[in-house]
């Protein structure tokens, strides 16, 4: 079990909403509720809120109509609904995909009446509404980061980070965790993995950060290999919901490098879900941080206890379980994506002078027929 106070205040462990639901009152007693069609449920996180708010009156109104990548319009219909309501706070169940929409319904409940571009500009009129936060998966590290990856209008995938953002309270009851199938639990436990890594590589990376990544991937390499072979213990189950933790404690001081932004690009135009997108590629971010700073990959090797060719070969392996294989991408296609990434932060965080040019050489010898 981890306690840990960004701003954002973060209580783990066994029954830990129901433990302390008089922190949840703190926030008044009207709340709006964002989640997924069904998992909140079927995993008994919402069971968990409802006894806590039963405890001091609290009520809500639901949203339940998040779906993977969640589309910024259905952020503003929660965030409208909820301010009918007379919401007080945003609690957001789930996975990365409803507790990212469980930020921007927060900004949205806040300020009904802006529009796409207002609501990507930020410098909002009112501040968002305070959030509170519960985890279903091990991989996103929503829960503690200033970050919200929401889909526009034309289908496209944006990262917007600001410090009202953060959850001013977060759950995380490993339990919730259980119901998640093979697939799930290795697309977001390589997510978490590719956090750790890409913010240990990172231009930005501090001492704190690199303490942060090492000790998730410490508790998630082994975990994952697990998961590869069979069915997974509760305790590894604890184990990697703790490492998805870290892996958000290092990216909320980092950021993340190319295959997060480049990886929207699979899943935008692919359906490849996200962390087996980001996987895709990882293993040449590991090969080019050892090209241009192997010193680097020597001491992420020396923390984390895993090799180079030890971390490759575990993405490979993940990736089996996905369709990344059957992408195909025309020069034409890659020509007319990479003005995209030219001035995207996340490219702009990786090791050595990596650029669109790289990006291009990536995605053709990846995903071209030869």
């Amino acid at each position: 079990m981890i306690d840990m106070k960004l701003p954002v205040k973060l209580i783990t462990g066994e029954n830990c909403i129901i433990n302390n639901a008089g922190l949840l009152e703190n926030f008044g007693r009207r709340f709006l509720l964002v989640t997924g069609a069904s998992s909140a449920d079927s995993c008994g996180a919402v069971a968990d809120l409802d006894s806590a708010l039963l405890s001091f009156g609290g009520e809500y109104v639901r949203y339940s109509s998040i779906g993977a990548n969640p589309l910024l319009s259905s952020c503003r219909e929660a965030g409208i609904l909820g301010n009918a309501f007379g919401a007080e706070a945003v609690i957001g169940i789930g996975g990365g995909s409803a507790l990212d929409a469980a930020k921007a319904a927060a900004v949205y409940a806040a300020n009904p009446s802006i529009d796409e571009a207002g609501f990507y500009a930020k410098g909002w009129p009112e501040k968002p509404l305070p959030i509170i936060l519960i985890g279903t998966t091990s991989g996103t590290g929503s829960e503690i980061t200033a970050v919200s990856v929401v889909t526009d209008s034309k289908g496209r995938k944006h990262s917007i980070s600001d410090g009202l953002l953060c959850a001013s309270l977060a759950f995380g009851d490993y339990r919730y965790t259980e119901s998640m199938n093979k697939a799930l639990t290795l697309t977001t436990g390589i997510d978490a993995v590719a956090h750790c890594i890409e913010s240990y590589v990172s231009k930005k990376a501090t001492e704190e950060s690199r303490q942060a990544a090492s000790r998730g991937l410490k508790l998630l390499i082994p975990v994952i290999s697990a998961a590869l072979s069979g069915e997974l213990t509760s305790a590894e189950r604890e184990k990697a919901y703790e490492g998805s933790l870290f892996g958000g404690l290092a990216i909320y001081h980092t950021g993340t490098c190319f295959p997060h932004n480049v990886g929207y690009y699979l899943t935008e135009t692919r359906g490849i879900p996200h962390g087996f997108a980001c996987a895709a590629f990882l293993g040449d971010l590991l090969l080019h941080t050892s090209e241009v700073s192997p010193e680097t990959v020597r001491k992420l090797e020396e923390d984390s206890g895993a090799g180079l060719g030890e971390l490759v070969k575990l993405t490979e392996d993940v990736l089996k379980y996905s369709d990344v294989s059957a992408v195909k991408l025309t020069t034409e296609e890659i020509d007319k994506a990479l003005p995209r990434w030219e001035t995207a932060g996340a490219v702009k965080n990786s090791p050595g002078n990596f650029g669109t040019a790289e990006i291009r050489e990536i995605l053709s010898s990846s995903f071209c027929d030869k």
